[in-house]
């Protein structure tokens, strides 16, 4: 095995720290959705015997290696060539019903920056291919040569954050139409003369953000990330976790946005209740994300740009609240300087087990005597659904001395009598929270 194969994993032990509760019990089933060289894979399986490994990677050179690398795991690893993205395919086809553990570590890998043939990196002359399956699709070669200036511009602007996008495309055009662009020396030589003096001298090479978003482009990368992380989340059993390494803010945003979605309730605000299907079903695990820290990037420059975010699949029992039974929304009761499910700020001293208790008692005696129900109401000229918490009513019984009477059918009534112009569609001003009528 060449040196090439021996990396260092990124925040190794933290990530073995993370992943360790729920790959502890016997017979669990590790994703590595990103296998690489698998450095991080071959930790995993020596650190819990009782664990089997899927480890998926588009590159086959990249596979290879793994496999040997991992060859004493044989038994308890299976490698599949395939994209992050065919996560529900590939576990299918070995008939996994869920995994415990998820890890994906995002970005280009060792390999393929040090090797000189793939066109990666723009520190060394090399054919402009940056193909992570080598085995097929296009080329960057394909794309600085074929592309408009516009559509140049736009991968640029968009997956590489480019200030300089259109000057860059521009000085690109300008140059295949003397010869055709093959080498990655010459592109960067365009790339750092069509960027500013003044620019140039701060932010690392010139040429770094131009060939991220040609490699994004190339692979699909961002795309396939934005449809594998809701199947990787989607294959956890409770009390999997998820851990994901991210190396630029393009592909952070999309792991925060697709982990922050799933952490939160998804029912109204203003509501007294959970409503089914709506409870969180994701527990965060770190406090935004996690840079490396110095003795990380010390030892491993390459680690120097990665931001680390996890999260645990919430149980059933969990996700349904302490007091699902009462059927209340769990709340916060504890500490000073909280926020509320609203973000603002406040203090909050500690209740007591007796208010506590008190609380308990009129959360399920308002449970017992409200209900919430959707009813489509008229609202202007149009129709609308709102949600409503009611308070059964006996046949007759007015709300209001300006409220129609209960329908004898209906049981429940959200909203009743003449709005301000005389029609009986209901009040004008349609209460659009929660309202609780006692009797």
């Amino acid at each position: 095995m060449s040196e090439r194969g021996i990396h260092v994993p990124v925040l190794l032990e933290r990530c073995l720290e993370l992943l360790g509760p729920a790959l502890t019990p016997t017979g669990t089933v590790h994703l590595d959705a990103t296998l690489g060289l698998g450095g991080h894979a071959e930790a995993v399986l020596a650190a819990y015997p009782g664990t089997t490994l899927v480890g998926i990677d588009r590159d086959t050179q990249a596979l290879g290696l793994a496999e040997f690398r991992l060859r004493r795991f044989a038994e308890r690893a299976q490698l599949v060539h395939a994209v992050y993205d065919e996560i529900p395919d590939v576990l299918g086809r070995l008939a996994i019903a869920a995994v415990h553990g998820v890890l994906f570590d995002l970005g280009v890998s060792s390999l393929q920056l040090d090797e000189d043939s793939r066109g990666f990196t723009y520190a060394r002359d090399s054919p402009l291919d940056m193909r992570m399956d080598a085995s097929g699709g296009p080329t960057a070669e394909e794309v600085v040569n074929t592309y408009p200036a516009g559509d140049l511009a736009r991968v640029l602007r968009v997956y590489g954050e480019e200030r300089f996008a259109s000057r860059i495309a521009a000085a690109i055009v300008r140059e295949r139409q003397k010869t055709v662009l093959t080498s990655s020396a010459r592109l960067a030589e365009l790339v750092r003369d069509a960027i500013p003096a003044a620019a140039r001298r701060t932010g690392g090479h010139p040429a770094k953000r131009t060939f991220q978003a040609l490699r994004i482009e190339v692979n699909g990368e961002l795309a396939a990330l934005e449809r594998a992380l809701p199947a990787a989340l989607d294959a956890l059993a409770p009390g999997g976790r998820v851990v994901v390494l991210s190396y630029h803010s393009l592909e952070d945003r999309l792991v925060k946005r697709a982990l922050a979605a799933r952490a939160r309730s998804t029912g109204p605000v203003d509501l007294p209740v959970e409503l089914p299907g709506t409870q969180a079903t994701l527990r965060l695990l770190t406090r935004g994300a996690e840079p490396p820290g110095d003795a990380e990037v010390a030892a491993n420059p390459r680690a120097a740009s990665v931001k680390l975010r996890a999260a645990e699949r919430v149980a059933d029992s969990d996700a349904e609240g302490t007091n699902a039974s009462a059927g209340t929304r769990p709340r916060r009761v504890g500490g000073t300087g909280g926020k509320d499910r609203r973000g603002r700020a406040g203090a909050r001293t500690p209740a007591t087990a007796s208010e506590e208790g008190n609380a308990s008692a009129r959360n399920a005696d308002r449970e017992s005597a409200c209900r919430v129900i959707p009813r489509t109401v008229h609202i202007g000229s149009g129709l609308r659904t709102v949600l409503y918490a009611t308070r059964k009513l006996r046949k007759g019984v007015k709300l209001h001395d300006d409220d129609t009477a209960v329908p004898a059918a209906a049981g429940y009534t959200a909203v009743g009598g003449p709005d301000r112009g005389g029609s009986a569609c209901g009040r004008a001003n349609v209460r659009q929270r929660p309202v609780h009528y006692r009797g």
